[in-house]
């Protein structure tokens, strides 16, 4: 399979692996890549899990033979990238999307699995989020975080012009969403850009606008999304030929 991988700045690398096809088996294997090697150097793979279409694509493939069989998914961690104030029996759940989309199936023990739970007291809960990963992982940061990104710019739940995107030391928030009229519990920017790969996907034609706007445009105040890499913990962002169309030219440099 041949991946386009560019520099784009000193905060961002971009992937272009193809079609969307090609682009699911790219994640898939460096979902796979991430884990072995996390395993490897500290025993244990901690992952931040997103919401949305292509992360179900990903966990059903992570689920499904021989995919399942590449990790040892007993050292495996599973954290959440942000998630909404509803029941974990609810369709919008970030926590049901994942398990039903094939990760119930695998050997994940079940006090591996830290499910943010957003449908009360949501405040008091995101403390005790950022505490719990504290206490499970100490110093260490994510070995993975997984993003997709808005239409409006957002990743995770750091909408524009959120108090969250203010936050400079908790890890997790709960924060207010004026424009969707409801809570969300959230990772912050302290917590994602400290991970040892931070990975942004991609896929389609209704992401290209946003990518061009992001990528190739100055924009004051910034969309969250440009917030999210540094240069020593620089994000990934890997695109479908859809969702690079804007960018398809400076790649091919």
């Amino acid at each position: 399979m041949s991946s386009h991988f560019v520099i784009w700045d000193d905060r961002r690398d971009i992937a272009h692996p193809g079609d969307q096809a090609e682009t699911i088996v790219f994640c898939v294997e460096h979902f796979i890549n991430c884990a072995k090697e996390a395993i490897k150097t500290h025993g244990y793979f901690a992952v931040a899990l997103s919401g949305g279409s292509t992360p179900k694509v990903i966990f059903q493939q992570l689920s499904t033979a021989p995919n399942s069989t590449e990790i040892d998914w007993t050292k495996v961690l599973i954290f959440w990238g942000d998630e909404r104030s509803v029941a974990p029996t609810d369709p919008d759940s970030n926590f049901r999307m994942a398990m039903d989309a094939g990760l119930k199936t695998l050997s994940i023990p079940p006090k591996h699995v830290f499910r943010m739970e957003a449908e009360e007291n949501i405040e008091e809960n995101a403390k005790a989020y950022d505490a719990k990963i504290h206490e499970v992982l100490g110093d260490r940061p994510f070995d993975l975080v997984m993003l997709g990104m808005g239409e409006d710019g957002h990743t995770a739940s750091l909408f524009p012009g959120t108090e969250a995107l203010k936050e400079s030391s908790a890890w997790v928030v709960a924060s207010q969403i004026p424009q969707k009229k409801n809570w969300r519990m959230t990772l912050t920017y302290p917590s994602i850009n400290r991970a040892k790969n931070i990975v942004i996907y991609l896929l389609g034609k209704n992401k290209a606008e946003m990518v061009g706007k992001v990528l190739l445009e100055k924009h004051d105040p910034p969309f969250p999304i440009d917030l999210v890499g540094t240069p020593q913990n620089k994000a990934l962002w890997v695109l479908d030929t859809e969702a690079a169309t804007p960018i398809l030219s400076k790649l091919k440099k």
